[in-house]
This record gives structure tokens, sequence and C-alpha cells, in this order.
């Protein structure tokens, strides 16, 4: 083959699926898709430029160049430039830069050109402020690289402090899938929100390097199962396949991305009627926002961990912005370490790039108690108040009834008066603690002194209507303490009105 076309043309083709049958026909045996058929669901058709498409694992020294061309496409990893959601957002604000790990070639290791490849890729998306997707399947570092010779070590790579110094610079998704283990899996680790289907594991060693630290023989499938590491907040957003991988990928990027032109709402009226009757009463508080926010906008993130605090991206009449919000099904919404580590890491992600917060708050305040505290419950709950401290962005809270203590202040951004708006459903109820413990702790005297039963149950209503009296919204709203009290149904209206005329904060 003599002209320069025809054999770059047939170089070129041994990259692709098309040559390599008995690699995709393995993949579909595992239920699984190929590297190129996640890039082309993800990004744009016709978008994609490929980066490093004719690279081969660094083993000349063993192996036939062909043979490498054949069996080591593209070194297992495809990275490129692209746009995602050009339609909906323009093609000015869509561009990504993207890396797959090709789980077919080489258990998707990192060689030494996969690294190059990686980070070629990343230095391009930091200097244009690009945000980055990266499917993390692979089995980490890759000994058989004999070519290098001036890296006998691998630790100068420069792949993981670039990616961790991406952070707070432009949005970072990592998507798991398969195994991940390794240099994979802290990849998979730093990133700003870590997606994983339910047949993803995930650790930072593999079964070879479990073994030979002495630490016992195990399946790769016994390590790091995803679902286990969803509980602990180790993944953002657990799903079902690759496919919904990739689609949540591309919803979460369109939040980074700008508003949309159109958009719809559910009935507004039926807010007024979404808390039950009884104070004590617990409630989905799911079905609350959804209804509140543009339909079909809302995707939550950490939902199997920190349940008192749901966190995720919405939109209001088309605007992005992030969502914390009690929910009162989970020790009566009451905020333990783990919902405060949840939520101020959320804050902390929707300062780094611009993005409006919600609060709706309904909470007794923060978890207390001997175990509460085994768990570092000040310093944890603490880094909640830096995260709303730091907050930049417009943000608005929302009391729906509850609002008490420290959990609620933290909730707010560390002050009622953090916010650039603060408001209350009528049945807000606010308080220094929760009514119940005020008063037992503060009229324990009185209490002591009733002469009955029945006059002690007596007086314990009357003093805790007093103290609901008190702290019930108008009243607090008389005292300036929030700004308003409002009609549930027009929340909406309220809330989107709040976050057109707010400007980020300065400092």
């Amino acid at each position: 083959m003599t002209d320069p076309l025809d054999r770059w043309r047939a170089i070129d083709r041994l990259a692709s699926d098309e040559a390599r049958p008995a690699a995709v026909a393995a993949r579909r045996r595992k239920g699984a898709r190929t590297a190129r058929e996640n890039l082309e669901d993800l990004v744009d058709p016709g978008s994609f430029v490929e980066y490093g498409r004719a690279a081969v694992a660094a083993q000349r020294e063993r192996r036939p160049l062909e043979d490498l061309r054949e069996q080591t496409a593209a070194d297992g990893v495809i990275t490129g430039l692209a746009t995602v959601n050009a339609a909906r957002f323009g093609a000015a604000a869509s561009g990504v830069a993207v890396s797959v790990n090709d789980y077919t070639v080489l258990a998707g290791t990192q060689g030494f050109f996969h690294h190059a490849k990686i980070d070629r890729l990343l230095a391009v998306a930091g200097r244009r402020g690009l945000p980055v997707v990266m499917y993390t399947e692979g089995g980490g570092g890759r000994p058989g690289d004999v070519d290098v010779k001036t890296v006998p070590t691998g630790l100068t790579v420069p792949t993981f402090a670039t990616w961790a110094g991406l952070s707070g610079r432009v949005p970072r998704i990592a998507i798991a899938h398969g195994y991940c283990f390794a240099g994979n899996a802290a990849l998979f680790g730093c990133a700003d929100i870590a997606i994983a289907t339910r047949r993803a594991f995930i650790g930072m060693a593999g079964p070879a390097m479990i073994e030979g630290g002495g630490l016992g023989r195990f399946r790769p499938d016994q390590i790091g199962p995803a679902d286990q590491l969803a509980a602990r907040g180790a993944v953002d957003l657990l799903v079902d396949d690759e496919a919904a991988a990739t689609a949540a990928a591309r919803q979460l990027l369109g939040y980074f991305q700008g508003a949309e032109a159109e958009h719809a709402c559910a009935s507004q009226e039926e807010l007024r009627d979404a808390l039950p009757a009884d104070r004590r009463y617990s409630y989905r508080a799911r079905p609350v926002l959804e209804r509140l926010l543009d339909e079909g906008s809302f995707l939550e993130l950490g939902r199997a961990h920190g349940g008192a605090v749901i966190c995720g991206f919405g939109r209001l009449e088309g605007r992005p912005l992030g969502v914390l919000a009690s929910d009162t099904r989970s020790g009566g919404g009451a905020i333990d370490a783990a919902a405060a580590d949840k939520a101020a890491r959320f804050l902390r992600l929707l300062d780094d790039f611009g993005v409006p917060a919600l609060s709706l708050v309904d909470t007794p305040g923060f978890m207390v108690g001997p175990r509460s505290e085994e768990e570092g419950a000040a310093r944890r709950m603490g880094e909640l108040f830096v995260a709303g401290a730091r907050f930049r962005p417009p943000l608005v809270c929302v009391i729906l009834r509850k609002a008490y203590g420290l959990g609620a202040m933290a909730m707010a951004g560390g002050s009622l008066h953090r916010p650039d708006l603060t408001v209350a459903w009528p049945q807000g109820e606010l308080g220094a603690m929760g009514l119940e413990g005020a008063v037992r702790l503060g009229y324990a005297r009185e209490l002591e002194a009733a002469p009955t039963d029945e006059a002690r149950d007596a007086l314990f209503e009357r003093l805790l209507g007093e103290l609901y009296e008190r702290g019930s919204a108008p009243e607090v709203a008389a005292y300036l303490e929030i700004d308003a009290v409002i009609d549930p149904a027009r929340t909406r209206e309220v809330v989107a009105a709040a976050f057109a005329r707010a400007a980020p904060r300065s400092s």
C-alpha cells in the first residue's frame, strides 16, 4: 500500500468498533456498551474531535506494531472535544472535554500514552474553561509498558494533580461502570459529581494488589459495590446502566450551560395543602419541591445517604439552581453529620460555578446526643456553616414549617439574614430550639411544682401554645427576623422574582 491516504485510513480504521468484532462481542456478552457507543450517546452528532486516536500501548519492544494497533487501539482511552446540548444552549455554551476508558483494551489500564492523552485533554479543558466528562472503567496502572525508560516508577505522572487541580475551575463529572480500580478509582473519587451504575465496583486497589498486600483474596465483585458506596456518600448518583449514566451526565451538564427558554410547571395552588394539618406529622418532601420547580427538571444527588437533607439540581422558570430541602421522613428532618457533609459539599459545588441555591427548611435542628457526637458532629456540622458563609451566588430560603436552632440557621447559610430573601409559609414556626424541649428545659421548676399530673399537662400545653404563638411565622416577621410570610401558592413566583433581581455576592 503506497498511497499515504489509504495507509492512514487502514491504520485509523483499527481504532473503530467495526475493526474489533471479537472485543465488541465480548462486551455485548457482559451486557455492556463499548467506549465509542458511550461517546456517541453523550456528544452531539458530528461534534467530536478526537485527540490521540493513533496511539498504541508503549510496548513496541515486546510486541509487533501491527499487533499493538489491532489490540491496543488508542491505548485504551478515547479523548477529545465535543459539544453536548448545543441545540438547547448554543454551541458557545456547550463545549465539553470527554475522556472514555476502553475496557476492551488491556482492561482499561493506565499506560504511558493513556496518561499522556488524558493530560493533554485536561490541559486544554483548563485553558478553555471546558467541563470534563470522564468514564473511568479500568483496572488501574499498567506495568507492561516497557518502552518507557526515563520514568521507572510513574510517580511523576501529572494526571491526578491536574484533574484535582481543575476543582472549582470547571465542572467535572465521572462515570463508573464495571470494574474501576486503583488510579481509575482515584480519578472517579476526585470528580465534582460521581455517577455509578449498579454494576460498578470501585476500589482504590484491585484484587491483585489487595492479595499482594497480604490482606486476603477477593473477587473483583467483592470490592466496592456501587450501592454500598452510595450509602456512604462516595457515589452521588446511582443509576441502572451506562445509558442512564450518560443521560444523567447530559442533564447535569445542562445545569452549568445556562437557562432554558421553554418551561412548564404544575399547579401551584396544591402547595397550600402540601403539609399535614398536624405539625407533628412528617410528609413527602420531594413532591413539594418537584411541584415548585419546572416540570421534569429536578435531579437529586446523594439520595442514598444523609437523608435529612435532599440535595439536587433543578430549574425555576428555566433558570438552573441548586436545591436543599429538609426531609422530615428522615429523623424528623434533624440534620445529622452525614446530611451536613452532603449539604456542605453541595453548597461548595454550587458556589464554585455560580449556581444559585434555594433552601426549603423544615427541621427541628441538628441531630444531638452521644451517638451524634461520636460521629464528629461539631466538626462536620461546622463545615455547613463554613460553606454557607463562603457562598457567593444568590440564596433564597423558604421556611415551610419548622425552623429551629443552629440546624435551621445552617440551612439558611448561617443566619436567617444571610439569604437574599428569607420567607415562611403561614404554618412556619421558629425558635432557638424545639418547642417541647424549650418548655421542659425553660420551665422545669414550674412543671415540677404542679400539684397533679393533670395540672402539669395543662401547664405544659399552655406554655407550649404561648411559645408556638411567639415563634409563629407572622409574629417573627413582625420582628423582622424573616422578610415575609407568603401564600404557599405564590412561592414559585416570589422565589423566581428574588433570583431574577439578585446579583452574585462580591464577598
